[in-house]
């Protein structure tokens, strides 16, 4: 099984996540989104070869670390195509957002898409493209829990209304990701850790009673 750890970073208070097998120690980070050495310092600590980054979209709180941990760790960065230009403006937004000069992101080694597979030794993690937030919003489904970037979160669903965000998209990918198993972890962009069984009761946007949900029936 595999093991996760979160690491908390930036100004937006992002999650990075630690991925590994903890027999082999190899494993991936799920979003680098700031304080490189940070991170750098909790792989460390794991003892955890890093063997990829992978994130969950483009804006520049989730990948702001990634320039300088891709040359620490000497590994590839991954992210969906359609995510490329908001990504290619991430330092741009950083500075709007922040007032801070930020590390511009490097271009992705490799695209990311639908269905595809990650394994960490004996484990599989599937990519679920999840727009809707961003066009290029992914997550990342492993046995018994998923990686929601900033499409679901403990009590709350991502924004729609910042560029490239659309609602339909949004509702349709929560619909996916609200079809796993209510036991599974979710573990979100920002915040705590929820599960699917909770967030499909309690959460106001696409619980039983939700915004959404009321809003679909009308």
């Amino acid at each position: 099984m595999l093991m996760v750890d979160r690491i908390i970073v930036g100004l937006l208070m992002s999650n990075s996540y630690l991925v590994f097998d903890p027999v082999i120690r190899e494993g991936i980070l799920i979003d680098a989104g700031d304080e490189a050495e940070k991170i750098f310092k909790n792989i460390e600590r794991n003892r955890v070869e890093v063997k990829a980054i992978y994130a969950t979209h483009g804006h520049f709180d989730h990948v702001l670390a990634v320039r300088e941990l891709k040359e620490y760790l000497e590994c590839k960065f991954y992210i969906h195509r359609e995510d490329l230009d908001i990504l290619m403006k991430a330092t741009i937004a950083c500075k709007e957002i922040t007032g801070e000069r930020c590390l511009e992101p490097p271009a992705p080694d490799e695209y990311i898409k639908d269905g595809d597979i990650v394994k960490i030794g004996g484990s599989e993690i599937k990519v679920l493209h999840t727009p809707g937030h961003t066009p290029g919003s992914v997550s990342y489904v492993l046995d018994g829990a998923v990686f929601t970037g900033d499409t679901l979160f403990a009590g709350a669903v991502g924004r729609h209304d910042l560029p490239g965000g659309n609602l339909r998209q949004l509702l349709n990918s929560l619909n996916k990701l609200l079809s796993l198993p209510e036991d599974y972890s979710v573990y979100p962009g920002h915040g705590p850790s929820t599960t699917i069984g909770v967030e499909k009761i309690y959460n106001p946007f696409v619980g039983d009673r939700g915004l959404y949900r009321e809003s679909e029936k009308m």
